[in-house]
């Protein structure tokens, strides 16, 4: 069986949707060897990695990142073309929505089915920014993929959609790499954490992503610090957005609190996990994979309600959902995790509940089925 996969980029960037492709790529290059699968892959944005663990001798990764975009996108235009013609997959993977509409140029003369990959809100929070060839491209797409419930009914409500078109692979998390364990004490020196009930938020913090709930977290901190008071507030990661929030901080008596951390490289990050008592990003996620995250590392989660991360936390059964601005819900979320009196804060149990619904295994039987649908 041949495939051949579009995306933007693999590499170049660091973030959910790139981690998300990249277990994507590890499940498949198990199946590629397991069930005599090749494929082509294109990237528009990516250079060649000093490393590609996901190079073999069935799956050929070609890069066209150019300075100039228009230049970028002819080249892959041409590439894909070419493969197409020679090789003749059964199917063509298009990564994001931008490259849709290439991507039914090219296959639709030849016959060949094409998938588009969503996430979330790259198509339905901003559905009327789509083109109409971006549009037309979902409708005659073979079928749709996304990461979860709540992202599959938006898609099928924006886009009139049946939603038996749309099928769901959802994000997974790394049991091997994200585990519970003590806190490094590197960490808390360098933070300044010795002594303290940590929450923890991973997020971008630029400005068009306050929907993301950094904000509300530290306009909670006041109560939360009432109940805990050895109570303090790591952030994790970098954006425009940060000195608005640090201010913020100050304005709420709180700034002494609230450590900024900055980016914190992949590797770093299971032992930042490990520093926290509890995960808090009241968001509007279409999935949310730190929430995954921080389970299998052992530690309570909460997010926002009535988006994606219902997948994750079970629809409340392993962790909280509150409404996602609403500031007395969040301070109350956060001192139920912090006091650590129910199940959802056994981080044992939570552990094996996130494992065993989002674990590598079932992303890789999951992929296997949707491949051989068509």
């Amino acid at each position: 069986m041949k495939h051949s996969w579009a995306f933007l980029e693999i590499f170049s960037r660091e973030g959910g949707i790139q981690s998300y492709v990249k277990d994507i790529w590890q499940a498949y290059g198990e199946l590629a060897a397991a069930q005599g699968y090749h494929s082509q892959v294109f990237l528009l944005r990516d250079r060649a990695p000093i490393t590609n663990p996901f190079q073999s001798d069935r799956v050929r990764f070609h890069y066209y990142a150019s300075r100039s975009a228009q230049l970028g996108r002819l080249k892959l235009a041409t590439g894909l073309a070419r493969s197409l013609l020679l090789n003749r997959p059964q199917r063509v993977l298009c990564g994001h929505i931008k490259l849709a509409p290439l991507t039914r140029l090219l296959c639709q003369p030849l016959g060949i089915p094409y998938t588009v990959l969503t996430y979330g809100k790259e198509v339905w929070d901003m559905w009327e920014m789509l083109t109409d060839l971006e549009r037309q491209s979902l409708h005659h797409a073979a079928s749709i993929w996304t990461i979860s419930r709540y992202s599959r009914d938006r898609i099928c409500e924006a886009h009139r959609i049946p939603p038996t078109r749309v099928q769901l692979l959802p994000c997974v998390v790394d049991g091997e790499r994200f585990q519970p364990g003590s806190k490094p004490v590197h960490l808390l020196e360098r933070y300044q954490l010795q002594g303290a009930k940590v929450l923890m938020t991973v997020s971008r913090l630029w400005a068009e992503d306050i929907y993301k709930g950094v904000d509300v977290t530290i306009r909670a901190l006041p109560q939360i610090a009432q109940a805990i008071p050895n109570v303090k507030y790591l952030v994790i990661g970098r954006g425009d957005d940060q000195p608005r929030l640090a201010q913020l901080a100050q304005e709420m008596g709180v700034g002494d609190r609230v450590v900024f951390a900055g980016f914190v490289s992949t590797p770093e990050l299971p032992d930042h996990y490990r520093v926290a008592d509890a995960y808090t990003m009241p968001s509007q996620e279409g999935f949310g994979i730190v929430y995954l995250e921080a389970m299998a590392s052992g530690i309570p989660a909460l997010s926002g309600l009535g988006d994606g991360s219902a997948d994750p936390l079970q629809d409340s059964r392993v962790g909280w959902q509150v409404p996602h601005r609403d500031v007395d819900a969040v301070a109350a979320g956060c001192i139920e995790m912090l006091r650590g009196e129910e199940q959802r804060c056994d981080g044992e149990w939570l552990r094996s509940q996130a494992l065993e619904k989002f674990g590598r295994a079932s992303l890789t039987q999951r992929l296997v089925q949707l491949l051989e649908l068509d």
